[in-house]
């Protein structure tokens, strides 16, 4: 039975990171996906360059002040620290806390791997006077993999974070002849084969024109009933 061929390696947590906004490390991907198969010692120096890359964006778009200078366990360590790794439910609890930590600490040991792996053995590090040791894909392999699982849950963390939720004035609440006029006039409308209610959806997507519509409403409202008393 014949080897079968390998298959191509596809940074998948750090290629969701670039669709959710970090597009400029697609060259550095491609290239680590490249490297890994056809010049493994590249993939360590692309694997460092990405992490770094990754960890610069964060702090930028937390403006969060940095040196160029910065090496990569500098910038992870000033990432780390701004990024909210536990959801609020849970930011109380000690032992998660300290479960949490040894994660950290563990990723950070990965980050220190990577770079001096990279100083030893990577095709584009400072030069020697002697042979490098031949590096596989298999071990280029490893770098890699740390290097996209760190990016896209890094990113991931970043972008929970800093995502707005949609805004509902708090003064907003629903009305019930209001939702039964709106549903009657505009109908259900059908999702496969769930039924969805348009003041639902109204209320839900677009509260402040749920708002002008419910004051538009009441207005009608007002204005037959003045009519009415007017005529009696």
């Amino acid at each position: 039975m014949s080897d079968l061929p390998p298959q191509p390696f596809l940074m998948h947590g750090a290629r969701d990171a670039m669709a959710a906004g970090l597009a400029h490390i697609e060259a550095q991907v491609k290239g680590i996906e490249q490297a890994v198969t056809e010049n493994p010692g590249l993939a360590f120096d692309l694997a460092k360059t990405l992490v770094e890359s990754t960890c610069r964006a964060v702090l930028v778009e937390r403006s969060i002040p940095h040196a160029d200078t910065d090496d990569l366990p500098k910038l992870f360590k000033a990432t780390t620290k701004q990024l909210p790794f536990l959801p609020a439910t849970a930011s109380g609890a000690a032992e998660v806390r300290k479960s949490l930590a040894q994660t950290l600490a563990g990723l950070n040991t990965a980050i220190q791997g990577i770079c001096e792996l990279r100083n030893q053995c990577g095709f584009a590090s400072h030069g020697s006077g002697e042979p490098r040791p031949a590096m596989e894909s298999v071990q280029a392999l490893l770098a890699a993999e740390a290097a996209d699982a760190l990016v896209g849950f890094l990113y991931r963390v970043h972008r929970q974070d800093t995502a707005k939720p949609i805004a509902r004035p708090q003064d907003i609440t629903r009305n019930g002849a209001f939702d039964e006029a709106l549903d009657a006039e505009c109908g259900a409308f059908i999702v496969r084969d769930i039924s969805l209610r348009p003041s639902d959806a109204l209320f839900t997507l677009e509260p402040e024109t749920y708002r002008i519509y419910f004051a538009e409403f009441d207005g009608g409202a007002a204005d037959a009933e003045t009519s009415a008393e007017e005529g009696a």
